[in-house]
């Protein structure tokens, strides 16, 4: 039987092709071998069986030769399906843009990925335009969450797959984007470990879009370590220079507002019961009143979301024409909201938007921010499918505190850190205002094992 590399952290797979252990091309095809076999056949919409052939051998050449090219050397990895990939077609889990011409180059990140010598073995399922946080795709199916013992429940989305094939053990890790939530909550429906780069750390180019002013993306992996070494590869280190900051001393604000309104009790729980890990080990922690972000939602109720006025202005031609048709009902009515949304009232966003992320940086200054990832384990599917109105309100609540660092353009880490109702995980997310991604990686990486009740 093949030896199940894709369960594996990257460290640990890494450690196994450096000392030659374990051969890419040995990794790649058990790799491949295991997702062919896997019963949910809704994770992948793109198996790149031939590149991932030709990378792995590559990868194993200059692994006999002496001329590893690092940590990742041979490590396989999957992309979410808004990633160009050269030769093939992104679809963006839609069938509208299935007739579209294959990519002519791989996007930046991809190139970069693969110049650090990664494998890429396909590409996920995900919601439709990047456009739901609950990962239920009608065209190309969803997939199950494999964390649920009972019934069938959601992934998370809208990176679905990409979060389900790292928690089902198909790969190390997947790339996934971020708008309102998309990495970190597959990542804590999952049980995963989750990260949300600052807009703008990464290259967008060869990226399909969602909302330009919000869209940012990173990896889900196994470990705050995996993350961290995926993150210096994308931004063409041959070696990530973070280290581990000392948990004592740290300082951590809870926010009183919003993040535990309906909270489910077992999501508190796992989420307290962690605060109070940190703090026995030395963390401080303060619970702190944020009004901006309650504003933050009135100027949605008021203007219209953000999100959904540009989504609306790059799906405007495609909701008018007979391509509407095709597309998720869900997606299109959650669209078309944002022809609501005057010109008046987007420059008034953007003008609270400024102030807002201003306000809260002296706040909150060099402290780091902690609130459950998402307020509810992940739900029954079924009803969801059946039920528009109960879908919309679960979408909306599955988003809500996600979002709020995607409009205050923080950077984010999802960790698990229990579980709740019917054993399903709860994220712990673990927070930095912009730009201050090193500091937040340094703490994560060092407060994981404490977060996750290992420590």
């Amino acid at each position: 039987m093949a030896k199940n590399f894709g369960a594996m952290s990257v460290a640990q797979l890494s450690a196994l092709i450096q000392s030659g252990a374990a051969d890419p091309v040995e990794v790649t095809d058990a790799v491949l071998e295991a997702i062919a076999n896997y019963a949910d056949k809704a994770v992948f919409v793109t198996l790149l069986e031939d590149r991932a052939r030709q990378e792995a051998a590559a990868a194993s050449k200059r692994l006999k030769e002496g001329r590893s090219l690092g940590l990742l050397d041979g490590i396989p990895l999957a992309w979410k399906d808004l990633f160009d990939t050269e030769g093939v077609t992104t679809t963006a889990g839609s069938k509208v843009l299935a007739p579209a011409a294959p990519a002519a180059s791989d996007a930046d990140v991809v190139a970069a990925l693969q110049s650090a010598g990664m494998v890429t073995v396909g590409r996920t399922n995900m919601s439709e335009f990047a456009f739901s946080g609950l990962g239920i795709n009608p065209h190309y199916g969803t997939p199950k969450n494999p964390r649920s013992t009972d019934v069938a429940r959601i992934p998370g989305g809208s990176s679905s797959g990409a979060g389900v094939a790292v928690a089902a053990g198909l790969v190390p890790v997947a790339m996934g984007t971020d708008t309102g939530g998309s990495v970190r909550i597959p990542a804590a429906l999952n049980g995963i470990v989750g990260y949300k780069a600052t807009r703008g750390r990464y290259s967008m180019s060869g990226v399909f879009p969602l909302a330009g002013s919000l869209d940012s993306l990173g990896p889900l992996c196994r470990t705050v370590q995996d993350t961290i070494w995926v993150d210096a590869a994308m931004r063409g280190f041959s070696t990530p220079s973070i280290a581990r900051r000392p948990i004592r001393g740290l300082e951590i604000v809870v926010p009183a507002e919003v993040v535990f309104d309906g909270a489910e009790a077992g999501v508190v729980a796992a989420f307290e019961a962690a605060v109070e890990r940190l703090s026995a080990t030395g963390a401080v922690v303060t619970r702190v009143s944020i009004p901006a972000f309650e504003e933050i939602f009135a100027l949605a109720g008021q203007h219209g979301p953000l999100v959904t006025a540009e989504a609306h202005a790059l799906h405007r031609e495609r909701l008018a024409g007979p391509e509407a048709a095709s597309m998720d009902p869900r997606v299109v009515a959650r669209t078309r909201l944002g022809e609501k949304t005057t010109v008046p009232g987007y420059v008034a966003l953007l003008e609270a938007r400024a102030r807002l992320v201003a306000d809260v940086e002296r706040l909150v200054g060099d402290r780091l921010i902690a609130f459950p990832t998402v307020a509810h384990v992940a739900p029954p599917l079924e009803p969801l499918i059946a039920d528009d109105d109960l879908f919309f309100a679960t979408n909306g609540r599955t988003l809500r505190n996600t979002s709020i660092g995607n409009f205050l353009d923080w950077c984010g880490v999802s960790i698990p850190c229990g579980t709740g109702d019917a054993g399903m995980p709860v994220g712990f997310l673990l927070s930095a205002t912009a730009n201050r991604d090193e500091a937040l990686l340094s703490v994560a990486l060092a407060a994981e094992a404490v977060i996750r009740g290992e420590a």
